[in-house]
């Protein structure tokens, strides 16, 4: 049976790239498994549309010496939230909402939030009401973690146990936890994401799981793609890995956020298995502008605005610099300062598990990077990015 690959191949000189320089990317990642410092790879790139390059490294199994196929399904983390963010943008253009509109009108817990003061030795009122757009930027003061050993605010996400009933209950939990900034004032990257996957089933009046599937998987032909993986492709799920004391890569057993096997918490910010046959679908629908043979999700001027930067580039953490951050992922501003090969415009996101991609508007290219590694640098991630572009040669 033939591997689907999410987008038509094609000779990478037909689209202005090189076969030999392309060919560069695979010792290098061969060498990142050879070397224990990934269990796998899947590296995929496509150029006006088209798919130009694609191969496989390593295991999805190390313990049972599984290799990793085109197919393999990973879990996305973060990744998840540029698909909550194009969802939200989905019901804005449909008139339910402006993006300054105050979270609550939609959300009673997000009324009257409080918030911490700098030092978090105190709580006062909220300036401003928590807006989508503060959801959708990260700039609501909803975290995941503070940079602080000694904030009151890590010990109330921990008591809250956020993931221990529904999407409904961790709503709630969130909006009774003070904020660690006023709203619209920083970015803090965060919990937001899943108060917008809320924001989605509440609007939409569907569960955000059902929106997902019938608004933009199934229209996209995202096939493998959820919340939960079917038990029949139960084989093509792989591990997830980090680096033990001794410094050997070896399986989690207990998955963040898991409710079942297979099944994961229906989380808008790192819920979603997929592919990267199907992220690549994705990310060429965002590159075009919000469609994708013949299906349009999203008009023109809509995916225009989530591809701008909407963030003070010194609002962003000191290792982004260069970029600023869009309605759902960072966006580069400016080339030299990333330190890297690129373009303006360029948006990006990655998960936890060292999952990344790349969209860039200029070349009309695209990059899906899989693996599955928690709590690890990612140089590969750069390398992989750089030997992509050196390969344009027209």
């Amino acid at each position: 049976m033939a591997v689907y690959e999410g987008l038509p191949r094609a000779v990478p000189e037909e689209m202005g790239m090189s076969t030999s320089r392309l060919g560069r990317i695979a010792p290098v990642m061969q060498g990142y498994v050879d070397n224990g410092k990934i269990p796998c790879a899947l590296t995929m790139i496509a150029r006006g549309g088209r798919l130009v390059h694609f191969e496989k490294f390593g295991m999805q199994d190390i313990a049972a010496a599984k290799l990793i196929q085109f197919d393999s399904i990973f879990r996305l983390y973060s990744m998840t939230k540029p698909i909550t963010s194009v969802a939200v943008m989905m019901l804005y253009e449909e008139g339910h909402f402006q993006l300054g509109t105050p979270v609550s009108e939609f959300v009673p817990a997000f009324k009257d939030m409080k918030v911490y003061t700098e030092d978090g030795s105190a709580v006062v009122d909220a300036e401003r009401e928590v807006t989508i757009k503060h959801l959708l930027t990260h700039t609501t003061g909803l975290i995941y973690e503070s940079d602080r050993e000694d904030h009151p605010i890590d010990q109330r996400y921990e008591d809250a146990d956020l993931y221990g009933g529904d999407l409904a209950n961790m709503i709630r939990k969130l909006g009774s936890i003070p904020l660690i900034h006023q709203p619209g004032t920083a970015w803090k990257y965060g919990m937001s994401t899943d108060v917008l996957g809320y924001l989605v089933q509440i609007v939409s009046g569907m569960p955000f799981e059902t929106f997902l599937k019938t608004r933009i998987f199934e229209p996209l032909g995202m096939n493998d793609t959820g919340f939960s993986v079917r038990v029949e492709n139960a084989d093509r799920y792989s591990k997830v890995y980090e680096f033990g004391e001794d410094g050997v890569l070896q399986a989690i057993e207990k998955i963040h956020a898991a409710t079942g096997p297979l099944s994961f918490f229906h989380s808008g910010g790192g819920g979603l298995q997929s592919t990267a046959a199907d992220y690549l679908r994705f990310c060429q629908m965002v590159l075009n502008d919000g469609e994708l043979d013949g299906v349009r999700l999203l008009g023109r001027k809509t995916a225009e605005l989530i591809k701008m930067s909407h963030v003070p580039a010194d609002w962003l953490a000191p290792g982004r610099t260069g970029t600023g951050f869009g309605l759902g992922f960072a966006v580069v501003t400016d080339v030299a300062e990333t330190h890297t090969l690129g373009s303006v415009g360029t948006c990006s996101w990655g998960g936890m598990a060292s999952t990344t991609f790349w969209i860039d508007p200029v070349e009309e290219l695209i990059g899906v990077f899989m693996t599955q590694l928690v709590g690890a640098d990612s140089p590969f991630h750069a390398q992989f990015r750089m030997l992509t572009y050196q390969s344009i040669v027209d």
